[in-house]
């Protein structure tokens, strides 16, 4: 820093010369980012509360634009005593943050709670429907088992490695094959995120049309196919996850459950769809994957790939800047996986088989990525 500034101190309002703010407005503005960045973690944190408390739930059965008191929002909780006071604390930085709004009604100025857009998505059933709720994916990604790979990133920068075998020892993969429980609720937020995404393929993807036979690669539990299969009868659907993936899948009419291993088959169809699954890989085990897709196909076949497209020309619906927020995701939680630009996309494409692909925008954070053996 030049000039007469570079003299003055903080200690009669202005700035030292060896500080590293150019004054005491960047330097309390600063501060205040900083003070947000260190709590950055008690927005989901305290909606998780009040997910797993079934808050949502309760205002939403009175109606969508229902407002509850605090005494009647305890009055639904499953406990005979609750700390209403801290409930009350809770329900106020959630206000605050939006994510609740409040009335205020009656003579003694009672405030009444109700539900805001970003909240009505935390609502597990009830008035609201369950296919347009994010619970699941909330409580998957704050659960302490997702959490622990975060406290490892800076190993990861300085050492290499997977967040996630960093910190429980296996890759994402193997700890849900060797721990049902938090396989189950990981399914539950792919499931969750397919019931969400899938609305929005739908509405405005057409490339469905004229296809006999679909297999969903990494299908999970079969959500996403089953709905496809359900808008278009005349496919016939496969869903291909590992073999402990497919034993918690649900009968699924018109849908065939398969169990395998991607980088080793692909069952036969007119088409391959992967859904949030290319992500979760590196370069050379996307190529590997779709080079059995394009076994799997006709030369008039296609891969539908549904993943994040970052600086996309199409722009999605959704805050751009969440692809980013994805791209960490992949260092905590995949094995080498990670958002790519469209460039990255037309380049993985061509080595593994497939030099022609179209970009479509869908209502969602991702893009369905239209890939041709021609």
């Amino acid at each position: 820093m030049n000039g007469p500034a570079a003299h003055k101190s903080f200690n009669n309002g202005e700035i030292c010369a060896d500080s590293m703010f150019e004054s005491e407005e960047e330097q309390l503005a600063g501060q205040a980012e900083a003070w947000k960045y260190t709590f950055a973690f008690v927005e989901s944190l305290a909606v998780k509360s009040i997910v797993l408390l079934g808050i949502p739930d309760i205002i939403a059965r009175h109606g969508p634009k229902a407002t509850l008191s605090l005494s009647q929002i305890a009055a639904e909780l499953p406990s005979k005593k609750p700390d209403v006071n801290c409930l009350f604390r809770i329900l106020r930085f959630l206000v605050a943050k939006n994510f609740f709004r409040a009335e205020t009604s009656g003579g003694a100025n009672e405030v009444r709670y109700g539900l805001t857009p970003a909240s009505k998505w935390m609502v597990k059933d009830g008035a609201a429907a369950p296919s347009l709720s994010m619970t699941a994916m909330l409580l998957m990604q704050n659960d302490v088992t997702s959490v622990a790979p975060w406290h490892h990133f800076n190993e990861c920068v300085l050492d290499g490695g997977v967040a996630f075998e960093r910190a429980h020892g296996l890759h994402i993969w193997d700890y849900g094959a060797a721990h049902p429980e938090y396989n189950d609720l990981f399914n539950q937020a792919m499931a969750c995120n397919a019931n969400i995404v899938i609305k929005a393929i739908l509405a405005k993807y057409e490339g469905f049309q004229g296809l006999n036979s679909l297999v969903d690669v990494g299908g999970g539990t079969g959500t996403t196919v089953a709905e496809i299969v359900k808008a278009h009868p005349t496919i016939n659907g496969i869903n291909y996850d590992l073999p402990h993936v497919i034993a918690t899948a649900p009968k699924i009419p018109g849908v065939k459950h398969v169990g395998g291993d991607m980088f080793r088959e692909v069952p036969s169809a007119d088409a391959v769809f992967m859904k949030w699954i290319m992500h979760d890989w590196g370069d050379e085990d996307c190529v590997k994957i779709l080079k059995q897709c394009r076994k799997a196909i006709p030369e008039t076949g296609k891969v539908i790939i549904v993943d994040t497209v970052l600086n996309a020309r199409e722009k999605t619906a959704l805050d751009p800047s969440l692809g980013l927020v994805f791209d960490l995701v992949m260092i905590a939680h995949s094995s080498g996986g990670k958002e790519r630009t469209e460039e990255e996309w037309r380049n993985l494409l061509n080595e593994g088989g497939f030099p022609r692909f179209n970009v479509i925008a869908i209502p969602a954070l991702q893009s369905v990525i239209e890939a041709f053996p021609y």
